[in-house]
């Protein structure tokens, strides 16, 4: 009887001990399932914020390509005033020079008649 009651005691003790091994395996199947639900939440948040970054960063570079653009175009635009203006300035330029070309032809012109006519007078 004391036999069966020592081994009685070492099955008591050993089914202790399973139940709190038992435990344990259960308590860290809690913690992995925790962490890992922790771990997918964190992931799905991080390609949240990624999506997010991502798409401010694609509206910034749309807005300042859409400002350089801009800038381009009235730079173009000034560009062509200025070529207008320089086209003025130098068709009135040529202008003046023609006048100032004719009137030196034509005071070449009356310096050589008034020549002739000073030869003609110093001939006479």
């Amino acid at each position: 009887m004391e036999d069966l009651l020592r081994e009685n005691a070492n099955l008591k003790e050993n089914i202790q001990r399973s139940e709190n091994q038992v435990r344990e395996y259960r308590d860290m199947e809690t913690t992995l399932r925790e962490t890992l639900m922790t771990a997918q939440q964190m992931v799905e948040d991080f390609k949240i914020n990624s999506r997010k970054e991502a798409e401010l960063l694609i509206r910034e570079a749309e807005t300042k390509a859409d400002s350089l653009i801009r800038e381009a175009h009235e730079k173009v635009i000034k560009i062509h005033e200025d070529i207008t203006d320089m086209k003025g300035i130098r068709r009135h330029f040529k202008e003046e020079l023609k006048r100032l070309i004719e009137n030196h032809l034509k005071m070449l012109e009356f310096d050589n008649r008034r020549e002739g006519q000073d030869k003609e007078a110093v001939t006479e």
